[in-house]
């Protein structure tokens, strides 16, 4: 019978999260625990795991607001299930609803199986859903998400600074009343993108307008009635919007597409991911590309080195994004 981290756990006393911390030669476990927990595991006859068998992509949903309107995920786990095939391994798909009881006792099991690694999307996660995954014993790699309380080997979007650069882009077409298009529900990305968005804006002495910030949903057809019921107001317009997600841009453009505003004559458009919608608007969109298939990829690449070749620390990997000059913005 093959012997994991759990029966190390019951057989010691120490919580999984030690004994995987200490199997894996991490710090913050004693001396003397960590001698007791491998003195039991050579009893016990654990083998550390030498290969994986497979990859398990996880997604975690909250609302599903954000995951069921973006084409994120499908090209991340794309990107997964091809590098890992590369590698001669099969990929499966779990997908967890946090509103289940049974999510925790759920995504802590998924943790305890030594031979697969776990590519777990985030987006829609907060810091307390990444409890489970303390101590793993599985490999694991977060994406597009990361965690404060347990180092994590996590890949995430350069959210801040992606925003800052577009909203620069705006600032050097000669726009000086920009607006910004929020989400609701708020996932962990986009303050950072309002925070690159408010900082480029102060760097060129201009300011933050919360007349020109409008709240709309994370669907295209929520995002477009938020802003229709917005514009009903009758309220001043920037000359540019930078919205923090493609979704969100679509909805607001249709919106004062309709209302016969021009777009990019009168207000202009740059979103965030490159979603396909961006291509089939007209005009098409402005947006930052996020390389989502070679995340994918670098998650796979991650997990076999943990097992290969591992180590007592983990890194947080910040991939850039690419500005895509499309049609939605004009020069004063």
């Amino acid at each position: 019978m093959k012997v994991g981290v759990r029966d190390i756990s019951r057989k010691t006393g120490f919580s999984p999260a030690t004994v995987s911390n200490a199997l894996n030669h991490k710090r913050g476990v004693s001396k003397e625990t960590a001698e007791a927990i491998l003195r039991v595991a050579q009893e016990l006859g654990y083998q550390r795991p030498s290969r994986l068998d497979r990859i398990q992509f996880v997604v975690v949903r909250k609302s599903g607001k954000v995951l069921d309107e973006s084409d994120f995920h499908p090209a991340v786990v794309d990107g997964v299930e091809r590098e890992a095939k590369l590698h001669g391994l099969t990929t499966s798909y779990v997908t967890i609803d946090l509103a289940d009881p049974g999510a925790h006792s759920q995504l802590r099991e998924l943790c305890q199986d030594t031979t697969s690694g776990i590519v777990l999307l985030g987006t829609e996660m907060m810091e307390e859903d990444y409890e489970p995954f303390y101590g793993s014993a599985a490999p694991l790699v977060i994406v597009d998400g990361w965690c404060y309380h347990s180092f994590i080997e996590s890949i995430v979007i350069s959210n801040e600074s992606s925003a800052y650069r577009a909203v620069h882009y705006l600032i050097g077409k000669g726009h000086t009343r920009i607006g910004y298009v929020r989400g609701n529900p708020v996932i962990r990305n986009f303050p950072l993108r309002e925070r690159g968005c408010r900082r480029a804006l102060e760097e060129a002495g201009l300011s933050w307008n919360d007349d020109y910030c409008v709240t709309v949903g994370t669907s295209l057809s929520t995002a477009y009635a938020a802003a229709k019921e917005w514009l009903e107001g009758d309220p001043e317009l920037p000359t540019a919007f930078f919205a923090e997600n493609d979704v969100m841009a679509c909805g607001m453009m249709r919106a004062l597409l309709e209302r016969g505003v021009k777009v990019p004559e009168e207000v202009s458009f740059v979103g965030f991911d490159d979603l396909p919608v961006a291509t089939v608007m007209l005009p098409a969109l402005t947006t930052l590309h996020v390389p989502k298939h070679d995340i994918g990829a670098m998650a796979v690449q991650k997990l076999i080195a943990k097992v290969k070749a591992p180590r007592d620390f983990t890194c947080t990997t910040h991939v850039s994004t690419t500005f895509v000059e499309r049609d939605s913005v004009a020069q004063l």
